[in-house]
């Protein structure tokens, strides 16, 4: 048994999670910021997340593990609102949760797109359970403080995505810099923050949300600029295929607006818009790229973004461009 797997089994017996002899414990994939096992005990199985002090990226990435109390706090709200989005959590310490397995029926959304599997249902299931999570939690002072993690949205958003893309892009500093003070001062309602297919697992009629350890009260527009930001990607991944992204984008804005029940959206639309553009090259050029696109789409997504951000721009816009882009340069 490898060093971190017995020391969460140290844990977990310690915490009287476990009682068998032969506990069973298996890594799952657990991304940049936690270790994720498989535990198995006597017939009972569940999963264990620790959140990491230092994330597994190339450049240098700390964070406090708070953050895993904030992601507890999340999920319990989360199904109090939207009961099967979120896992059944039933333990909790320091800097670790534990929650049921959802079993190999349930596929990860991320995977799907990435094999084209694209479908709208997908899409608009993931856009209304955002709008609910936006619009109950919208104005409740009590999720305001309980959610004030503003130092932790920092670490892990703000720094490594915002600031560091402009860093690395200097006729656009300022500009990434305006944005990430904005951002910051923003409090409208609770954020998932991580809100991307790679933390949806779809099946028994289900899709339910993880890795929720960024959850933070501030503005709504992030959520659903890094969903589609990742539909982007996955568009330009594919291309010069058509897999339809283009139309299940324009389904899921729409579902997401008749869910929030707004009257006028402009000026959170125009957010949106925004902070897409801000969060496409910093998947290329922030601290977290994406690992899937070659060199040539890396290019395409800084001239796409470089050529548009100087210009205040609303959603359909940036989708219609981003689409008239990719016929164009890749070949279609």
């Amino acid at each position: 048994m490898a060093e971190n797997e017995s020391q969460i089994l140290d844990l977990l017996r310690r915490h009287q999670l476990v009682s068998g002899q032969n506990v069973l414990v298996t890594p799952l994939g657990g991304g940049v910021s936690s270790d994720v096992f498989l535990i198995e005990d006597e017939g009972k199985r569940f999963v264990v997340k620790q959140a990491l002090p230092q994330l597994k990226v190339r450049d240098h990435w700390q964070a406090d593990v708070s953050r895993n109390r904030v992601e507890y706090e999340f999920l319990r709200y989360l199904s109090r609102i939207v009961p099967d989005a979120a896992p059944a959590v039933f333990a909790v310490g320091a800097d670790y949760f534990a929650m049921e397995y959802l079993g190999p029926e349930y596929r990860n959304w991320k995977e799907l797109l990435l094999s084209g599997d694209c479908q709208p249902q997908h899409a608009v299931r993931a856009a209304r359970i955002l709008g609910t999570l936006h619009r109950v939690s919208f104005g409740d002072p009590e999720l305001a403080r309980r959610f004030d993690t503003t130092p932790n949205f920092h670490q892990l958003r703000t720094d490594p995505y915002l600031l560091t893309t402009g860093r690395r892009h200097p006729a656009l500093q300022e500009r990434f810099e305006q944005e990430a003070v904005r951002l910051e001062k923003t409090r409208e309602c609770l954020v998932h923050g991580d809100y991307s297919p790679k933390n949806m697992l779809i099946g028994n009629g289900r899709t339910v949300l993880l890795d929720c350890e960024v959850a933070w009260y501030g503005d709504p527009a992030f959520d659903l600029a890094f969903l589609i930001n990742h539909l982007f990607l996955k568009s330009l991944y594919h291309a010069p295929l058509d897999r339809g992204l283009q139309e299940i984008i324009g389904t899921l804005i729409a579902a997401y607006y008749d869910e929030r029940q707004m009257e006028n959206a402009g000026a959170l639309d125009s957010r949106i818009a925004r902070l897409l553009l801000m969060l496409l090259l910093a998947r290329i050029d922030g601290k977290s790229p994406v690992e899937y696109l070659t060199e040539s789409k890396q290019d395409f997504v800084r001239s796409f973004v470089s050529s548009r951000l100087s210009a205040p721009m609303f959603l359909h816009e940036v989708v219609r461009d981003w689409f008239a882009g990719l016929q164009t340069r890749m070949g279609k």
